[in-house]
């Protein structure tokens, strides 16, 4: 797949050019046989002229093909049945076939013509979504702006990105803000907003503002990089099919070549008469070899694959190779991890319980605003989220106990928010909070549920209650793990280094069948291995896992699904499947496309085995002619191949 565009656009016209000059040649050669009694070896001249124009290339492959040793391709089947139809008129009692030889050759061309044409418009396909490659780079240097190619931008440079361009390279914003375009890298079509601070991935399309950015990687290392050598490589990984092909190749053409000797020689032998009856036992076994010719799988079984792998993409998932459609297909487990794949992976503040009449928040916050732990994290974007309903208190004095929590005076009071510890230190008994937790427990049992971090605040040695912080459950989870049922997955299993409350809760809200909480990565390592080995035969187990910590086990697993992995790059080596946005929904709909492309893969199978066996019954009958017969191999491969396009279009529903 390597050629280029012009090259290939040559290709084509000149074939056009070939096929046209043999239908006028055919055309006079036709004229003079009939208007002309010429004898049979001047016919045989005036017929060569088109015959070697339209097949020297494929005599060529043939003669290349038995010198390599690899002689039972296509080619060699075409050149013994076309040799053949020219010469059989030279037998006693039998007809020319010079037109047919031709002819055959003709189509073969034809075929090969709309082969190349389908082709090429799935690779274009593919490199269109390829066309996020970025051509230039606006780079800031000695205070003027040159543009200079991608790859001369080194790590840590500034690059401007107008409104229209794409983002060249990684990088994070320093300047401006804007809206993002990711729809070729992801399939998202929501426009991101992105400001100072924010991540940028190359292969964006800047929307609406001018945005100053310092790369953090160079552009070999980049996004776009990556992708475009993932849909390079996907080439590579031929499918389990594919191979099927080759083999089958292997064994099927000699086992067609020895059949057609016999239905040349064994109904002749026990004729009474060898000679005129040799002719007409030849003609057929020479159809019988332009039949079973095996191009419309060949070509049509490859072609599906890289067309699944292609639609697939466009829909923001990257599968690595045709091989893991195949997997993909057939997945009957599905592993996921909770952080960052079913849940955000970030804390947000999820329920307040306040004794008396304290503004824990406001208080919380304005204390918690100095700290950099996650929990403060989740404080400071529930502070920006309402910034308007609440305006936010200022604390001073702001002390951080490691492994506790953190105090500060907010006005005239003194505010402890931590674990238990931390109340401790402030002079609150357990005793105090546990009565506090009890009556609320009796006012509204429903109001507690175990499923976070709780974190307590004191005023002035005085308990005033607590919050909860929560890692909060990606909307579409749910969603996912129920289309994935939908597509008849055995089991859902859920893995995670987290606590067992908060997993539990996890696992009961989205219905998953099993959990395994407060593993380390080896623990998640081995629970895979388990269920690889429990795993009924024919089935597959897929890993799906954010990956910053996931890459041994996403190696592990049959098919490894990165989520987000546009993130991680361990996790973009490591996964057979990246998903190029953090939707779990996205799961589903890589199984429905790797089935519709093994579904389509099946059709072409069954569908040119069928016509050649019932076009080869014919031909032994008799009842076939050589136009059927290079029916049932030219025009069955382009159907194949049409047929094979469709893997590129995918049904969302």
């Amino acid at each position: 797949m390597a050629h280029t565009h012009h090259h290939h656009h040559d290709d084509q016209h000149n074939k056009i050019v070939l096929i046209s000059a043999t239908i006028v040649l055919l055309g006079i050669a036709v004229f003079i046989e009939h208007r002309y009694n010429l004898p049979m070896w001047q016919m045989l001249l005036v017929y060569l002229v088109p015959y070697l124009l339209i097949g020297h290339n494929t005599l060529h492959e043939a003669i290349e093909g038995i010198v390599h040793g690899q002689a039972f391709n296509e080619h060699f089947l075409m050149s013994v049945a076309t040799i053949g139809a020219l010469c059989i008129g030279f037998l006693p009692g039998a007809e020319s076939q010079f037109t047919e030889a031709v002819f055959v050759m003709l189509f073969f061309q034809i075929g090969e013509f709309f082969e190349e044409f389908a082709e090429k418009k799935s690779h274009d396909s593919i490199t269109h979504l390829m066309d996020i490659r970025p051509d230039i780079a606006n780079v800031e240097r000695n205070g003027h702006v040159e543009s200079v190619s991608p790859e001369e931008v080194r790590i840590g440079e500034i690059v401007i990105v107008k409104p229209g361009e794409k983002v060249p390279i990684d990088g994070v914003i320093v300047d401006g803000s804007t809206l993002l375009n990711t729809v070729a890298l992801t399939g998202e079509s929501v426009p991101r907003s992105s400001s100072k601070g924010d991540e940028v991935i190359s292969g964006c399309i800047n929307l609406s503002g001018v945005i100053k950015m310092k790369t953090t990687k160079s552009f070999q290392e980049s996004t776009v990089s990556k992708i475009i050598q993932l849909v390079e490589e996907s080439n590579e990984h031929k499918s389990e099919s594919e191979r099927f092909i080759t083999r089958f190749a292997r064994v099927y053409t000699p086992v067609v070549v020895f059949a057609a000797i016999a239905l040349a020689i064994i109904p002749p032998l026990l004729s009474d008469d060898f000679i005129s009856s040799f002719s007409v036992w030849l003609y057929r076994a020479l159809m019988s070899l332009v039949v079973s010719c095996p191009c419309a799988l060949v070509i049509s079984i490859p072609l599906t694959f890289f067309g699944g792998v292609g639609g697939a993409s466009r829909k923001g998932i990257l599968i690595k190779g045709a091989n893991f459609i195949d997997v993909l297909a057939k997945v009957k487990t599905v592993v996921l991890d909770k952080t960052g794949t079913l849940t955000h992976g970030q804390f947000a503040v999820d329920s307040v319980h306040a004794v008396g009449n304290h503004d824990l928040l406001r208080l919380a916050s304005a204390v918690e605003q100095f700290s950099n732990h996650p929990v403060g994290v989740a404080f400071k974007n529930h502070q920006d989220s309402t910034d308007a309903k609440h305006p936010s208190a200022e604390a001073t004095d702001v002390n951080e106990f490691a492994g506790c929590g953190i105090q500060g005076r907010v006005g005239k009071q003194l505010v402890c928010v931590g674990n238990v510890r931390m109340m401790e230190k402030a002079g609150v008994t357990k005793e105090e909070i546990q009565r506090c937790l009890d009556d609320e427990l009796q006012d509204s049992p429903a109001s507690i549920h175990p499923s976070g971090v709780i974190v307590h605040v004191a005023v002035d040695g005085t308990y005033a209650g607590y919050i909860v912080i929560n890692d909060k459950i990606r909307e579409e989870s749910a969603d996912a793990i129920r289309q994935l049922q939908r597509l008849g997955i055995e089991r859902t299993v859920m893995l995670t280094g987290d606590r067992k409350e908060p997993s539990e809760y996890v696992a009961r809200q989205l219905q998953l069948n099993e959990y395994h909480a407060e593993l380390l990565p080896t623990d998640k390592v081995s629970i895979v291995s388990q269920l690889l080995g429990d795993k009924s035969a024919g089935s597959y187990l897929a890993f799906v896992g954010d990956g910053i910590n996931d890459a041994p086990v996403l190696a592990r697993a049959d098919v490894g699904i990165a989520m987000g992995g546009l993130g991680s790059d361990a996790a973009i080596e490591a996964a057979d499947v990246v998903l190029m946005d953090d939707n779990p929904t996205k799961i589903a709909l890589a199984i429905r496309i790797a089935r519709r492309t093994l579904a389509i893969a099946r059709q072409n199978v069954w569908f040119a085995i069928g016509i050649k066996i019932a076009v080869l019954i014919l031909a032994a009958l008799g009842l076939a002619t050589m136009w059927m017969a290079v029916f049932a191999d030219v025009g069955i491969t382009v159907l194949a191949v049409l047929n094979a396009m469709r893997a590129l279009t995918i049904k969302t529903s």
